[in-house]
């Protein structure tokens, strides 16, 4: 399994994966990428606080980042199924890395409308990168590899993220400015080009499925065709709809946490770091146990127990009284949302066809952040009408429905995950 590609059938973890050369150099790219993320997201919000001072401004930029997401995201994955994905992704790092350069120049006041666009383009081509990524995967790794190859993913996101952090705060702290960190970002960009340009170039070419290819359709029907697919499928349909179910009360979750637990609880700011801590830990943990779950449980099962197992930690959370019962709900939660969103990603990277399978990601993405979107406005005014607790307990009811979900969609769903057939789209 060292000649870059797949090993076939069995038990696949992640000693297994870690020996396939493409797949090495897809995940060296990722992480390095990750903590570059994690850099720049901290020292937006640094640079955009010190500048104004406004809380408005930084959610200003937050909706900047997350309305391409859903907007651009969707049209993203028809060309992730049109061109070779291995070129998307180096196409993606670099402009990223000259749009992360531009912010260096922007960090001034009078410039303050750039850093917005700026923001929106970066998102905007992150959402042509992630599909290539996870509908490239496939390619690399054997379907039973795929769990332990995402919980890495997962796992190399939240390290990233941290050490990103810490890097962006070191560096604002120590020289009052977020111009040193964009250009480590921007490098972290051009160290993942070159990873990527190690991956196999014929991986990223796309499989046909014996329909008409999507290059040759116009972009909305190639979009209504991936809808048609994902709605053609009940394991799709079903995990599409879960996931977005549950976003709906996580959004308002995450929100609201800050207020929750200074205005509330009363605890100190300081306290952040520890609660972080004790998630991200717990996420790290459980990326090492994803494959030996796969083995034992089917996806869909993992998926149901683990929507269930978060609705009953937001519940905790909701009558909270003291900061160890957040650390002990949070560390909880850890455990179960990397095998979460690791099942949530395998079953859309086996269930859709190589030809299709761009755009039930791209799908997946804009269901997420759209309902997370909803979800973080409704539950921001509602906070102030009802109570930040009355809302977690509302949360924590939408999460639990969406397990309620899951498992009437999967009962009816093959355990397997044979790719879902595409449903031609004829023209109107």
């Amino acid at each position: 399994m060292t000649d870059g590609h797949a090993p076939m059938g069995g038990n696949v973890g992640v000693r297994d994966i870690l020996r396939i050369r493409d797949y090495r150099w897809l995940l060296g790219g990722q992480a390095v990428s990750d903590i570059g993320d994690g850099i720049t997201l901290l020292l937006l919000l640094l640079v955009i606080n010190e500048l104004t001072g406004s809380t408005a401004a930084l959610a200003l930029m937050a909706i900047a980042e997350a309305v391409p997401q859903f907007t651009v995201g969707l049209v993203a994955g028809v060309y992730v199924d049109r061109w070779n994905r291995r070129t998307v992704m180096l196409a993606a790092d670099l402009l990223r890395a000259v749009v992360v350069i531009g912010f260096a120049f922007g960090a001034a006041m009078e410039l303050l409308p750039l850093l917005y666009v700026l923001g929106f383009v970066q998102a905007s081509i992150s959402t042509f990168f992630r599909p290539a990524r996870g509908a490239l995967l496939p390619r690399i790794v054997p379907a039973a590899g795929l769990p332990a190859a995402n919980s890495l993913a997962q796992g190399s996101m939240v390290i990233g993220s941290v050490i990103g952090a810490g890097i962006a705060g070191l560096i604002f702290g120590t020289f009052g400015s977020g111009v040193a960190g964009f250009a480590i970002d921007a490098a972290t960009f051009l160290v993942s080009f070159a990873f990527v340009s190690r991956i196999t170039a014929s991986l990223g070419e796309i499989r046909p499925d014996g329909t008409v290819g999507a290059g040759q359709r116009d972009v909305r029907r190639s979009l209504l065709e991936g809808i048609a697919v994902v709605r053609g499928s009940r394991l799709l349909g079903g995990t599409l709809l879960a996931a977005a179910v549950s976003m709906l009360g996580l959004g308002a979750v995450n929100v609201l946490f800050v207020p929750l637990l200074i205005n509330d609880l009363g605890v100190s700011a300081t306290w952040m770091a520890g609660i972080e801590l004790a998630q991200t830990s717990a996420m790290i943990l459980a990326a090492g146990v994803v494959a030996i779950l796969a083995r034992r449980f089917a996806p869909t099962t993992i998926i149901t127990v683990a929507l269930l197992g978060v609705a009953g930690c937001i519940g905790i959370l909701a009558g909270v009284t003291a900061v160890w019962q957040v650390l002990v709900a949070l560390f909880i939660v850890g455990w179960m949302v990397t095998p979460l969103q690791a099942m949530l990603q395998t079953i859309v990277q086996t269930a859709a066809t190589d030809a299709t399978r761009g755009r039930v990601v791209a799908l997946l993405q804009a269901s997420l952040s759209t309902a997370s979107v909803v979800s973080m406005a409704i539950g921001g005014v509602l906070g102030d009408l009802i109570g930040i607790r009355m809302v977690y307990a509302g949360a924590a009811v939408i999460v639990a429905g969406a397990a309620v979900v899951a498992f009437l969609m999967f009962r009816g769903a093959p355990r397997g995950t044979a790719a879902a057939p595409v449903v031609p789209v004829e023209a109107s």
